[in-house]
């Protein structure tokens, strides 16, 4: 699908909420990627024509942030950490299992185009260790039979919803959002667990507290 006027037209909107307009490639990029399930030559050129960069600048953004794509990513895509944290406790395995059952590898779309499948380096989420996003909403806390789970109900079209954020819509919605984040959708998922509070809780019930700061013990 090609950017037609009206996605120009929320291109411009963006770029009015930065005080230096070059400051909106990268929402641009996501908005683009939201209508062509890619990102495309076409919009970088789009997107450099309007913020007056070289189409080298814009494809550098690109180019550098793997959140970005530059083949179709189908509907839902599937990103499991195997950094450091999540792999020892399981990471891997959630990987490897959903890698046999989809029968792709590392970026790459398995044969309907339902699923598009991503080793991730880190998801900022290691308290939950093993996680996985599902167009970068949090499933956490993975097995593989957990997993499977997850693409088994997606692939039949049931509802699925995220460990701390909405139901999952799909990938081209959860790029549109991160074009435009006033989506109604922030309210969704609650608050801290009892598992990102894990420390404060014990340093409460052993009594502990921070040494004091500078201006405290002065």
């Amino acid at each position: 699908m090609a950017l037609d006027q009206s996605v120009r037209d929320q291109m411009s909107d963006i770029m009015t909420r930065y005080p230096e307009a070059r400051s909106a490639v990268m929402p641009m990029l996501h908005l683009a990627q939201s209508v062509e399930d890619e990102i495309t030559p076409e919009a970088m050129r789009v997107i450099a024509d309007m913020l007056g960069l070289t189409a080298a600048e814009v494809t550098a953004v690109a180019t550098f942030y793997t959140m970005y794509k530059r083949r179709p990513v189908g509907k839902h895509h599937i990103g499991v950490c195997t950094n450091t944290l999540c792999a020892m406790l399981g990471g891997d395995a959630v990987y490897a299992a959903l890698s046999e059952r989809l029968g792709i590898g590392h970026n790459e779309r398995d044969v309907d185009g339902t699923f598009w499948l991503e080793r991730i380096e880190c998801q900022a989420a290691c308290t939950h260790a093993p996680v996985m996003t599902v167009d970068w909403e949090f499933m956490d806390c993975q097995t593989p039979t957990s997993a499977l789970d997850v693409i088994d109900r997606l692939s039949r079209g049931e509802e699925v919803v995220s460990t701390r954020g909405p139901v999952i819509r799909d990938f081209q919605a959860t790029e549109h959002t991160l074009a435009f984040p006033v989506d109604g959708l922030a309210g969704f998922g609650g608050e801290a667990d009892a598992i990102m509070r894990a420390g404060l809780t014990v340093a409460k019930e052993r009594g502990m507290s921070a040494p004091a700061g500078p201006e405290e013990s002065g």
